[in-house]
């Protein structure tokens, strides 16, 4: 075990701008450092960074946000080319990062994504950790309320952990990829993360809820006043919307349409304290949305279903049998490999010649490069 991991608990929490200039000052010394953030999602209607965790090969810090003006000390580090920024299942985080600050990540070294293109089953980083050293995460405070100050000695301890060790990790993985070949993929798949950004929502909100697809005329407009309430008690409320009213109530209040409290008592997932904040709300919601205009009814967008060809149809019959028999060879898991909408995409193409291939959007230049002569020759044969 580490002596990052067995001095987690006093590891230093950064509170003010001069000593994140230092901190900052150090990071820029480094040639990798391992990165990870905890967040309040889970806790409040906007979520924000509550704490990033930086490691190096010799320190930990705990950098709090909330009680600094701005993180801007980190933006030179965390965008250095010669710097390797080593983090696990990076997506959100490189999201939020931009989202809350505008700092952007240039050289990523992803070792969720190093684990899945070595064919490991168990890639999240509890599972690696002990697998390779022995070291047990606890993940006690997975889902606290990182918001909430004084942070405890236990809970500095998990967040330290998470990158205090992250750095052998990659050491490891870093040296199996260049021994399969395939680190170029991943440092490819890192320089795409790189680019993720948070997009706000645009449009109606039933657009991004979960069975909403299945509904029509006025069921939907009554969801959307539904949401649009939901929406409206949990900024004030400052909770998740989910905690607020769970999206599964919100469909069958909207497919059943109750007209009385008591009716509305009788929905399985509205309990008795949602029926007192908020039952009256929900049954104005089913009268708007009762009393929208025949005219002004939404629709959920139905995309227009592309006629398959039979000679498609063959063709990605054919890619899925070798993209079977390819992913057992190299030991990778199939969607890895190669996607269901990359081989849907080659499927349609004349004969996947490289100019085609090159006007697929998503494909990787290592997947072109793997794949040019094999995929010709398959389409070929239909």
């Amino acid at each position: 075990m580490s002596s990052f991991h067995r001095q987690a608990g006093t590891c230093e929490i950064i509170t003010t701008m001069a000593r994140l200039s230092e901190v900052a000052d150090v990071l820029s010394q480094q040639s990798e450092i391992a990165v990870d953030m905890e967040m309040d999602s889970l806790h409040h209607y906007r979520e924000k960074i509550c704490l990033v965790q930086i490691s190096t090969r010799q320190e930990s810090w705990l950098i709090d946000p909330l009680a600094l003006t701005s993180l801007l000390p980190l933006a030179a580090p965390l965008a250095d080319p010669e710097i390797i920024v080593v983090m696990h299942g990076s997506d959100y985080d490189i999201r939020s990062l931009h989202r809350d600050f505008g700092i952007e990540v240039t050289n990523l070294f992803d070792t969720m994504i190093a684990s899945r293109f070595l064919g490991i089953a168990e890639f999240g980083l509890a599972a690696l950790l002990k697998g390779r050293f022995g070291i047990e995460l606890d993940k006690k405070y997975q889902k606290a309320d990182w918001s909430k100050r004084p942070l405890s000695r236990e809970m500095c301890a998990y967040a330290t952990a998470d990158t205090s060790d992250l750095l052998r990790l990659y050491d490891q993985l870093r040296v199996e990829l260049a021994q399969k070949g395939r680190l170029e993929w991943v440092e490819e798949e890192g320089r795409l993360v790189c680019q993720a950004r948070v997009t706000e929502k645009d449009g109606p909100l039933f657009l991004y809820c979960k069975g909403a697809s299945k509904l029509r005329g006025y069921c939907l407009a009554v969801l959307e006043e539904l949401l649009q309430l939901r929406a409206q008690q949990s900024e004030l409320l400052d909770r998740p919307p989910f905690k607020v009213l769970s999206a599964d109530t919100l469909i069958e209040v909207a497919e059943n349409m109750p007209r009385s409290l008591y009716d509305l008592s009788l929905f399985k997932g509205m309990t008795p304290g949602q029926l007192q904040r908020h039952g009256a709300g929900i049954l104005s919601a089913v009268e708007r949305g009762l009393a929208t205009p025949e005219i002004s009814l939404p629709r959920f967008p139905r995309g227009t279903k592309k006629e398959v060809l039979d000679r498609v149809k063959v063709r990605l019959k054919n890619l899925k049998s070798w993209r079977e028999c390819y992913s057992k060879e190299l030991g990778l898991d199939p969607g890895v490999l190669a996607p269901n909408w990359l081989l849907e995409a080659v499927a349609d193409t004349e004969n996947a010649a490289h100019e085609e291939l090159d006007c697929i959007p998503g494909m990787r230049e290592w997947q072109k490069q793997l794949f040019s002569e094999e995929l010709p020759r398959l389409l070929a044969m239909v």
